[in-house]
Order: C-alpha cells, then structure tokens, then sequence
C-alpha cells in the first residue's frame, strides 16, 4: 500500500493563469504558475549565461524535462523541512523494478505529488529530523518564524524585465532585527573545496545576490539583510553545514545576474535566442593539457 503525506488543501490550478505584471509579494502561488510566468527568475539567468546560452534557456523553457530522482528526493527533504510541497506517496517496494511499483510511481508523478520507495521516506525523515536538532539551521527554518516559499516579483529599472524569485523560506521581520534568509540545498560532500566548486558551479553567488535585491525592491528586506545557504548531506548522518558568501562572491554574481537580466531583455526585444555562434571557433586545449601534452610529444 502506497502512503500519502498531505500538503494540506490543494492549491487552486495553475493553467489558464494571467502572467503577473505587478510588482508585489503573491503569497498563495501555486508552484505551477509560479514556474510557468514567463519572469525571469534566478535559475533562467544562470542558464543564459556560459556555459548555458539564451538558446538553451528558450528549449528548456518550453519543454519542461521531467524530474530525475535525485529532484525528487531534494523535493522530498524541502517538503519535511518547509512543510510546503507536493503530497508525497510513499511506495512500499525495495526498488522501481516491479511493475506494481513503477505504476505506483507514474500515478503518484501523474497526479502531482513526489514518489519515494520506503527506504527513501525513511531517509529525508532522517534528514529532516537532523536539520532540526542542528543550533543554526533549526532556528533559521523554525516554524512559525517565517512563510515559505513566497513568491516575489519585481520589475528591473534599467531593461523593463519582470523578475521572479521564490525564497525557500522568509523569516516575519522583526523590529530592529537583522532579517537573515536561509535557502536549503542537499549535497554530497560538506568539505570546505566541495562547497566553494558547488557554489562556483551552480551559480549560488549569483543566487543569494538575486534573491536580496528582490527582497530589497520589494520592500521585504534592508541593506542589511543576509543570505544564507543551509547545505546538508543526503547520506547518514545527514551533517549540516550553514555557509554565508563574501561581500565579493556576492559582488560577482550581482554583476553576473546584470548581464543575464540584459541578455534577457535583448532576446525579448529582437526574439532572437542565440546558441553558441555559427562561425568556426578556434579553441584551445585547456591550459593543463596543452602544457604537459607539449612538454611530453614537442
């Protein structure tokens, strides 16, 4: 039997929704319509950008890939911590190789919600249950202490563009109190070099920069403000690490998210979504390469 771990009231359907063309905070969004506005949000920028281009983001854009399991886990561990997601219907099967099982996995993912065999369940349970007894991340993501995931839209002043963002959790500001909003993200390693490539890779600094100035535009946050990342291990025993980005990560991915939010503007603008150039590119081989391969051969 199949078990099914209750969202709460379903939200109203997406389809058929208006974009939004007021800047403002949109606290009942359902997910759906939030990925379907067509703002740019933080992840649409990254893509834009090396080493994705305007033409990847435009395919992605309009054709949603399906979730992989490694999603659907994170998913999963956001559903236990935020207390907001999708319902998630718990298989009781060892693994997807029954038939029984993956039709139990196609239903639940047809209707919306996040399958998980048994051991799955058990192990963002475990996960959730670390991230609370931690001194930091428990009281970042306490509940009561916030909303999450509310959907903020705001309008950039230089290019016109709409933009979206919809932080994992948005702590109640509190009088004289330094607003600190935190962003959950599972990982596979901890270690101080682990973290800073994951960063450099995703674009977390273009993230947490992002996130701010929308926070900012809208009135939610101050200069003041933090952004922090709250990192935790998929396998046992699920540590947790909070990390917070220098001034000048955050500088970077500002000047980064700029440079999307004009890419952007001007794909809009032309409707041209360019990939990597049609001309020959003349390219070398990575410095490491070229310099042992030419000492070794030349």
């Amino acid at each position: 039997m199949g078990e099914t771990v209750s969202a709460g009231a379903p939200a109203a359907p997406a389809a058929g929704r208006a974009p939004v063309t007021e800047p403002g905070v949109y606290p009942d969004m359902p997910i759906e319509a939030y990925h379907r506005d067509p703002a740019l949000s933080s992840t649409g920028a990254r893509r834009l950008l090396p080493p994705g281009c305007p033409a990847l983001y435009r395919y992605e854009q309009d054709h949603p890939q399906p979730p992989s399991t490694a999603f659907e886990l994170g998913t999963a561990a956001h559903r236990l911590v935020l207390g907001v997601g999708p319902d998630l219907v718990v298989v009781d099967a060892e693994d997807w190789r029954t038939r029984d099982a993956r039709a139990r996995r196609d239903a639940a993912r047809a209707a919306g919600a996040v399958p998980l065999l048994a051991a799955e369940y058990a192990l963002v349970q475990a996960m959730a249950a670390a991230l609370r007894r931690h001194p930091v991340a428990g009281v970042l993501f306490a509940p009561g202490s916030g909303r999450p995931e509310v959907s903020v839209f705001w309008r950039d002043r230089a290019t016109g563009v709409m933009l979206r963002e919809r932080p994992d959790w948005l702590p109640y500001q509190r009088p004289g109190a330094r607003l600190i909003v935190p962003d959950y993200k599972t990982a596979v390693a901890l270690d101080d070099d682990a973290l800073s490539r994951a960063i450099a890779a995703h674009g977390y600094h273009q993230q947490a920069a992002w996130y701010l100035d929308g926070l900012r535009a809208t009135g939610l946050a101050g200069e003041d403000a933090a952004f922090v990342f709250v990192f935790q291990l998929k396998a046992p025993p699920h540590l947790v690490r909070t990390v917070q980005l220098p001034m000048l990560a955050e500088r970077i991915g500002r000047a980064k998210n700029r440079a999307a939010i004009e890419t952007f503007a001007d794909c809009q603008r032309t409707g041209r979504w360019p990939g990597y150039g049609d001309d020959v590119a003349h390219l070398s081989l990575p410095p490491w390469a070229e310099k042992t391969e030419a000492e070794e051969y030349l």
